[in-house]
């Protein structure tokens, strides 16, 4: 008997592949999402240095050119920062996306994974059936012999 062979071994190997670009995807969509969350954190930060640097204005000679500056800086670093959060939760989302595909097609993989162990089993019993018949003829010859 010839040894065991998976018919459907290329489309396992070609859910293999598709799992492996789909991590490569998640991993991506990971590192965009941590890109843009730091972004955001980095404007959040700025903003609160403009907030600082208002209060202080306010606090020492007031010189009103450089006081509506800076609020003009803090309201573009809100804007920025709305902008920004709209990108991280379009991050989020791509994310989530990508998830959701690399699950299923783990799904699949292991759908095959399953099916080619099961006929790798069924492959064992058989061999194993075919060699207890050639024993059985083995013996009953044998002993056919014996008796004439």
């Amino acid at each position: 008997m010839a040894g065991f062979h998976y018919k459907l071994q290329s489309v396992l190997d070609i859910k293999q592949k598709l799992e492996s670009q789909e991590k490569i995807a998640f991993s991506l969509a990971a590192g965009k999402l941590q890109e843009e969350q730091e972004k955001l954190q980095n404007l959040m930060i700025q903003k609160a240095s403009y907030d600082r640097q208002a209060r202080k204005l306010v606090e020492g000679k007031i010189d009103i050119l450089e006081i509506n500056t800076c609020r003009r800086a803090v309201e573009t670093m809100k804007t920025r920062i709305r902008t920004q959060m709209l990108e991280v939760h379009k991050a989020e989302k791509q994310l989530e996306e990508v998830r959701l595909r690399l699950k299923e097609v783990m799904i699949e993989r292991k759908t095959y994974e399953k099916l080619r162990e099961k006929k790798f089993e069924e492959f064992k019993q058989q061999l194993l059936y075919e060699e207890n018949k050639e024993v059985d003829e083995l013996v009953s010859y044998t002993y056919h012999r014996e008796e004439r």
